[in-house]
């Protein structure tokens, strides 16, 4: 019997068309003779479109983007997810609820536990991290404490709250030059795929820098400046885990910002990386830490430094990490011997096995 796979995309967040691009790669990817799939979007105003059932590839990502004024498209309250698939909305005349969602959502919205929380609350097999991985993961200041406290080694850091900085800009000034000096990385604490991130190298590009992340979150972390080369590495699984081969990050501008990320193309990729045996034991090892220190499920993807003397620096991890063919995370298991699609497959045979093993748990006394 084929699965019906609800794909949840677009969302209400700085990283809406990342999400699109996500979904149109996911589509063409999908063995349509084992899953029914029913595009669900949401839009940048934040309203949940059921589009018709999709039985192939689909012609471009604008095709994803659908109104409520579409033919074929309906506009759903996410609880209608528990009951029935819209009739009007699908080809076919099946109208059981989903069987799995597969959240294609980065950012605030959609990464952040806010949709996972959602969809623990109506009792739907989702694929990925639960609600606290995917929280914990979104807050950068959350995770680094997190990692501290398991012993990963990482950059040193401080983090301001907005109020703080408005209250008093050149006490968070001075304490960034005290406790990490220049040059440094000003980001938002709840973003990802680089937006809002800056690198200052004095007073002036710091206070420029403050400006600009606070347009995008409520609180910032600042993060010292680490020479080395920047490695990554996949982690699938639930409570036991794998990890794929190294890649590395070769971009072409100072630092991978979401311009190279996504619409430059000249980034450099190189996979498997080149590194020693110990080195990738200690990265494979932190990565590990990191996934049980937040509970993880799915999938991560774990970014590390790598100094000129070995030394093993955790960065970050991404919870939903890009997920296009052409990104890191598919990447680096296409290179580890898991194609695309069965990957896609896999996430999904998790995010059943870890929902099989919820309904297990006794809720009554």
């Amino acid at each position: 019997m084929k699965i019906k796979l609800g794909l949840l995309y677009g969302g209400k967040s700085a990283e809406h068309k990342v999400s699109l691009q996500t979904a149109f790669a996911v589509i063409s990817a999908l063995d349509h003779t084992k899953f029914d799939v029913y595009p669900i979007y949401i839009t940048e105003q934040g309203e949940w479109l059921q589009g018709k059932q999709i039985e192939g590839k689909v012609e471009s990502v604008a095709a994803l983007k659908f109104s409520n004024e579409d033919q074929h498209v309906n506009e759903i309250a996410p609880v209608a997810l528990t009951s029935s698939i819209i009739p009007a909305a699908s080809n076919q005349d099946s109208t059981g609820p989903v069987d799995v969602i597969f959240p294609l959502l980065h950012g605030p919205n959609g990464e952040d536990g806010t949709v996972q929380g959602l969809l623990e609350l109506l009792n739907i097999p989702y694929v990925g991290n639960g609600v606290l991985a995917s929280a914990a993961g979104m807050d950068k200041v959350i995770m680094k404490n997190l990692f501290a406290q398991a012993g990963i080694p990482q950059a040193k850091y401080v983090h301001f709250l907005k109020t703080e900085w408005k209250a008093n800009a050149e006490t968070c000034y001075e304490a960034v030059e005290k406790e990490l000096g220049y040059p440094v990385f000003v980001k938002p604490a709840n973003l990802g795929s680089s937006v809002g991130i800056t690198k200052a190298k004095n007073r002036e590009a710091l206070m420029a820098s403050f400006e600009e992340a606070f347009q995008f979150d409520r609180k910032i972390i600042i993060e010292e400046n680490i020479v080395g080369r920047e490695i990554e590495i996949a982690v699938l699984g639930n409570d036991q885990v794998e990890c794929s081969v190294v890649g590395e990050i070769k971009p072409s501008v100072e630092f991978y910002d979401y311009t190279a990320k996504y619409e430059s193309g000249d980034t450099g990729l190189i996979i498997p990386a080149p590194v020693e045996t110990e080195t990738y034991e200690k990265i494979k090892h932190y990565a590990e830490v990191a996934f049980k220190a937040i509970d993880g499920s799915g999938l991560t993807r774990a970014d590390f430094f790598v100094t000129e003397d070995g030394g093993v620096l955790m960065n970050e991890v991404n919870t939903m990490p890009g997920f296009t063919p052409f990104s890191m995370y598919p990447q680096l298991w296409q290179a580890t011997g898991l194609t695309y699609p069965k990957l896609i497959e896999k996430l999904i045979d998790l995010a059943i096995e870890r929902y099989e093993q919820k309904q297990q748990i006794k809720y009554n006394i």
